[in-house]
């Protein structure tokens, strides 16, 4: 079988590149039987690839853009790629880290994320609770003990973290109004991490003005700025509102720090999977008492390291190109004829597991 070309969603990584996606990108260069091509417009309109891999295709169509030009100019290419897509019946994987459509993309930008959705052939999830059009393969979102090698902090009693983009779905600006709630004063509250807006940077600043217990540090932080802040805490707190796939926990996790996240099914078969201590969680408003509850329960005894054992980057390749395949294999019309690929084989290893 010969090597599969496919182009990502992703630019080229850079330092400022979300970890997952390059710890992704250099598991699949290391299989060679995947030969990766990372996004550009040159590459996406002129280039030559067997099947395409989206993660964040938000980021392909403009959202997030400052300047109004530059979003045209985006969703007018993101328009040209879709349209090479349908026209040439390219296989499109798609791996489902959100289970909703962006509330901030403007209706060109819809039309354009919903085109892509019709488009694509396979999906990947990163837990068995997903629920989304088949065909689907489960491969885990893997743990990040290789990657954050930085200088760990000496934990200081009594200190919770919030780290990770601030966005108005995670919460923050409640964690921040229960904190306040809290009437022993050896606790202390931090939160670190880049604003989506500097509207709501404001609106948290104000609700911890007078409380020199809480700390706010509205700035992207370096992989060795995380891993201090990270593990200077007793509990990360994560008061996300809505929670389905967060490698945030994945990050606290492989520090060795206990997390505090919404109860829901995802995360109640996290808890299991890397043993008790590890995952305290809240229902409903989080509030005072959730937080001297987590944090109490996160200081009872537990394993010295939670189990990712199933969350390895080894085989992450072979469990990605059984799904290229599957999507080549999969592609209608002559282009299944010419004799390109073989069949693919069943979606077993790595800890890929297919869901029909």
């Amino acid at each position: 079988m010969r090597t599969v070309r496919v182009l990502t969603s992703n630019r080229e990584p850079r330092s400022t590149t979300n970890p997952y996606i390059t710890m992704l990108t250099a598991a699949l260069r290391r299989n060679p039987g995947i030969e990766v091509v990372t996004y550009s417009p040159r590459a996406a309109l002129l280039g030559r690839y067997d099947v395409v891999h989206l993660h964040w295709p938000e980021t392909i169509v403009g959202l997030g853009g400052r300047r109004r030009m530059g979003r045209l100019v985006r969703g007018l290419l993101a328009g040209l790629f879709l349209t090479r897509l349908a026209l040439t019946r390219t296989p499109v994987v798609r791996t489902v880290h959100n289970v909703e459509l962006p509330a901030d993309a403007d209706p060109v930008q819809l039309v354009l994320l919903r085109w892509f959705d019709r488009l694509t052939t396979h999906r990947i999830v990163l837990n068995d609770r997903t629920e989304c059009p088949g065909p689907v393969t489960t491969i885990p979102h893997g743990h990040y003990r290789d990657w954050y090698g930085g200088p760990r902090s000496t934990v200081i009693t009594g200190r919770l973290q919030y780290v990770g983009l601030v966005r108005r779905y995670k919460g923050v600006e409640a964690l921040v109004e229960a904190f306040r709630s809290v009437a022993d004063g050896s606790l202390t509250l931090g939160i670190a991490g880049a604003a989506s807006t500097p509207d709501l940077a404001a609106t948290i600043t104000a609700l911890a003005d007078g409380d020199p217990r809480v700390t706010l540090r509205f700035d992207f932080l370096s992989d060795d700025e995380l891993v201090a802040t990270i593990t200077a805490a007793e509990l990360v707190v994560l008061p996300y509102r809505f929670m389905h796939n967060s490698g945030t926990v994945l990050a606290a996790l492989s520090l060795d720090r206990p997390v505090l996240v919404p109860d829901t099914p995802v995360n109640a078969d996290l808890a299991a999977e890397v043993g008790p201590g590890w995952i305290h969680t809240f229902t409903g408003d989080l509030t005072s008492e959730a937080l001297v509850a987590a944090l109490s329960a996160a200081r009872e005894p537990r394993a010295a390291s939670p189990d990712l054992r199933a969350r390895e980057w080894a085989s992450a390749g072979e469990a990605h190109l059984a799904v290229y395949r599957a999507a080549i294999h999969r592609r209608p019309g002559p282009a299944r004829d010419r004799g390109e690929l073989d069949r693919p084989g069943p979606l077993t290893s790595g800890g890929g597991r297919r869901r029909t």
